[in-house]
């Protein structure tokens, strides 16, 4: 008896540049948020909602060469958040003059968040409940009741 062996399976070919990889899912670079105060712009309007963007090594450089950061190190922080922060509230021109007049509650929620989205991924965090112990997931990223 004469055996036949099947052809080897055709190794795929790769995807042409450009086109999404079907197993792969489509990588998020935008993420809202919701300031737990707000920000407090100059008419007195308080802006809650905002947009930041993962961040690039390049906005990880550039601030490194600012002189206000040279002068305080502390202030690295503002010029990187200016960066990736693209949205708070109705203003699009985020400066570091509007991150530097932030609340310090959203100033530390902006840098969780940041950290969050550029090492990890997401914007979710485990919690417990204080009364019962229950663990959870949630959205630190923030979002109105209701919303998905």
């Amino acid at each position: 008896m004469r055996r036949v062996m099947a052809p080897a399976p055709a190794e795929e070919a790769p995807s042409p540049v450009g086109e999404p990889q079907p197993d792969r899912p489509k990588l998020r670079t935008e993420f809202a948020f919701e300031l737990p105060r707000g920000y407090v712009d100059d008419e007195g309007k308080v802006h809650h909602s905002g947009v930041m963007r993962l961040a690039t090594a390049r906005d990880e450089l550039i601030p490194l060469r600012d002189d206000r950061v040279r002068e305080n190190s502390a202030f690295l922080t503002v010029v990187l958040l200016a960066r990736v922060v693209t949205r708070i509230g109705d203003i699009t021109d985020v400066h570091a003059g509007v991150i530097e007049n932030l609340f310090a509650s959203d100033l530390a929620f902006l840098q969780d968040m940041y950290r969050r989205i550029n090492s990890e991924g997401h914007t979710r965090a485990g919690v417990a409940c204080p009364e019962c112990g229950h663990s959870f997931v949630v959205d630190v990223a923030g979002g109105r009741l209701g919303e998905s």
